[in-house]
């Protein structure tokens, strides 16, 4: 490994990893899968039957895994991007973080919430929260709030639409905390201390700490893939890798995401009892993270449908339970045709992925510019992107 040191003023010259943006398009691809899963499931439609248990388990029973990737990829994006940024952690603006994730979280997230609280009001069929778990005004506050997880292990599952949202939950409030850490505790090595508690955590939070619905909706659960790729970032930002190296790397992260997401629930079952399935596969995907960051992998062009689907993985996300009822609906509606079942599968992925982007372009993206530039930020962004004049390679900037 090669030391460098950061350049008195650097350019920001940034691109994106397209490497980064495939583990976000597998993992939002997964999701879709999953939630569309689970509602053939709950209609008791025998679509599986005849289909080896390896391939159904692989591509329709991996939404939770899928989250623990968006977070380890999140927590990589947020703190490389704030490196780049200020160039330490000790020199982040609290204030101009918080009104960087405002500018774009909230745009989006409260649209939705809007949305969601008219078909509620509305009663529209499976956008209706019941009496029983909560009120309108206890999920909203919730969902303003980043507890819908807690919420959801009170009470139990609210509506598709409002329960994606405890990924959210947990996410923001590692965020919260963040700028906070950074700015206090990055002196020597103690914030680098700190991140490891909570990955140190994560299983616990997935097993002793927890029950029901907390096993896979709890902070400690999901922040320590969070505070995964945060180390991650600040290991990127320090070392550069030799050729040889590099390719260890990406090869045990990919053989590590495979055995997670393909055959870990084949003979090893201790794995998810222990809680160290979600850390392993945290670790894998940092491992794929670090080999897109230092090569800056260009992807062939029969991946580009899943690297733009991950370039939007945030606005598929909020939106996609809106195509996933409407779409079943209409399978059901049909007669539930055992052979329509993989074209719904399909119709869900694209017109999600279309959703998605036009949310992007049209709304998502216009909002955060405006609001960036009111905040004096000019055009610059949270994204998949790297700095690649900038490389901090001094042990001491940390």
């Amino acid at each position: 490994m090669q030391n460098e040191k950061v350049p008195a003023n650097p350019a920001r010259s940034w691109k994106r990893l397209d490497g980064v943006d495939l583990l976000r398009g597998l993992a939002i691809f997964f999701v879709l899968m999953n939630h569309v899963n689970v509602r053939l499931r709950l209609a008791k439609v025998p679509y599986t039957n005849g289909i080896p248990d390896l391939l159904v388990t692989t591509f329709v029973w991996n939404g939770q895994n899928a989250v623990q990737i968006f977070f380890a990829v999140s927590g990589f994006l947020i703190t490389s991007t704030t490196l780049r940024r200020w160039g330490s952690p000790s020199r982040v603006s609290p204030r101009d973080f918080y009104l960087l994730r405002f500018a774009r979280i909230a745009p989006l997230l409260l649209l939705l919430l809007a949305v969601l609280s008219g078909l509620h009001l509305a009663g529209i069929k499976d956008f209706v929260i019941p009496a029983s778990r909560s009120s309108l005004g206890r999920a909203l506050l919730a969902a303003l709030t980043f507890h819908v997880n807690l919420l959801e292990s009170w009470n139990g599952y609210l509506p598709g639409s409002w329960d994606i949202l405890w990924s959210l939950s947990i996410e923001e409030t590692f965020y919260l905390f963040f700028p906070m850490l950074c700015r206090f505790f990055s002196r020597g090595r103690l914030l680098i201390a700190i991140l490891a508690i909570f990955v140190v955590l994560g299983p616990f939070g997935r097993t002793l700490f927890a029950q029901g619905l907390w096993k896979d909706y709890s902070y400690l659960g999901g922040m320590e893939a969070i505070a995964l790729g945060c180390l991650t970032a600040i290991l990127v930002s320090h070392v550069r890798f030799s050729r040889r190296v590099m390719h260890a790397i990406a090869g045990g992260g990919a053989a590590i995401v495979v055995f997670i997401l393909v055959f870990a629930r084949m003979g090893f079952g201790w794995l998810f009892r222990s809680g160290l399935d979600m850390t392993i596969l945290a670790l894998g995907t940092c491992a794929l993270i670090i080999a897109a960051a230092e090569t800056e992998w260009r992807s062939p062009r029969i991946l580009e449908p899943l690297r733009q689907l991950g370039q939007r993985s945030y606005e598929v996300y909020l939106t996609h339970m809106f195509v996933v009822f409407a779409f079943f609906d209409f399978f059901v509606s049909r007669g539930k045709p055992l052979g329509a079942a993989p074209l719904l599968f399909v119709a869900v992925i694209l017109i999600s992925g279309v959703l998605g982007g036009l949310v992007a372009r049209y709304y998502s993206d216009p909002m955060n510019r405006l609001l960036r530039g009111r905040f004096g930020e000019g055009s610059d962004r949270f994204r998949s992107v790297i700095d690649t004049r900038q490389r901090v390679k001094s042990a001491s900037a940390v």
